[in-house]
């Protein structure tokens, strides 16, 4: 099979492709409890047939940057003819279109058929263009957002306007370049960025959708991108979108719970339902603190999600 797929495509044989990718029912991969996002270029059929066995829990196939004009149908169809092929995989399958006035609307449309688990919108502005996709992505397929416009940020807690809508990635070079600001603010001692980073957190969580940080280019620079996890997980970011599969190690190595924070959230979900049992739901542990019910739903989130 991919021979064929690989000959089709060397051929520029765009039918030839089309009648690959055979519409069939998918098991849809509907949880949101992965750490690391690999970005895979939808025109590369090495990278596609390698899906698999790769690390990362939430795949990409990305028909938007760098994917040529002239590539684009290619990429689509080549979308299309993999996840005819992975009928049900523990990896997210996300397929990140053009904006929706560059063809998106379209290539939504036609992956319908082929159900992926995801669909991303880049370049999205407002909560009508979310209702026309919603209106047209077929309903077992959740929306993913690329929050990477002026608008987009400036209207932000207003863009889950249903459950389907799940998760937003920061694109932050094309936000602050729709913004007007220089991309030389964008390094770990900025206010700015540490600004942004914060306010596109908590929005997010406070609308219980996952904001996934952004991709960062120099991607041989691990150290600099393992500086940038450890601040990100120290302001509660547990997702990061990566562009090779050294950054997804890093991911995976820092955005974990540790031993010592597991051991303390059972503890305290262990001495909070002691005392609730006693009719206490608020009091003072020797070693713990103050422990109270908030303090004991963060306990139980903590375990819950590291169980996922």
């Amino acid at each position: 099979m991919l021979s064929k797929i690989t000959q089709a495509y060397e051929n520029r044989d765009l039918a030839a492709l089309d009648a690959l990718a055979v519409p069939t029912f998918r098991h849809i991969n509907k949880k949101n409890s992965f750490k690391s996002v690999l970005m895979l270029s939808c025109h590369n059929i090495k990278h596609l047939s390698k899906i698999e066995s790769l690390e990362a829990e939430c795949i990409m196939l990305n028909l938007e940057d760098g994917v040529s004009k002239e590539d684009k149908p290619f990429a689509l169809a080549l979308a299309a003819v993999f996840l005819s092929q992975l009928k049900k995989s523990d990896k997210k399958l996300v397929v990140r279109v053009n904006a929706l006035d560059k063809g998106g609307y379209d290539e939504i449309a036609y992956l319908n058929q082929f159900m992926p688990d995801a669909v991303r919108v880049p370049k999205i502005k407002n909560k009508e263009e979310v209702k026309n996709v919603l209106a047209l992505l077929h309903d077992d397929i959740d929306l993913h957002l690329s929050i990477e416009t002026a608008q987009a940020w400036h209207n932000l807690s207003s863009l889950k306007i249903n459950k389907r809508v799940g998760v937003f990635y920061l694109g932050i070079l094309d936000l602050f370049a729709d913004m007007g600001l220089s991309q030389s603010l964008i390094n770990l001692q900025n206010p700015t960025v540490k600004y942004m980073l914060a306010h596109f957190l908590v929005t997010a969580r406070a609308m219980k959708v996952k904001p996934v940080s952004f991709v960062f280019q120099e991607f041989e620079d691990l150290k600099t991108f393992e500086q940038w996890l450890l601040l990100e997980k120290e302001m509660g970011y547990d997702a990061k979108a990566c562009i090779s599969p050294g950054q997804v190690k890093l991911v995976h190595k820092i955005f974990v719970d540790t031993e010592e924070e597991l051991k303390r959230a059972k503890i305290i979900v262990k001495l909070f339902e002691m005392h609730r049992d006693e009719g206490i739901t608020g009091f003072v542990d020797e070693e713990y603190g103050f422990i109270d019910e908030p303090i004991y739903k963060g306990a139980l989130k903590l375990l819950a999600t590291q169980k996922a």
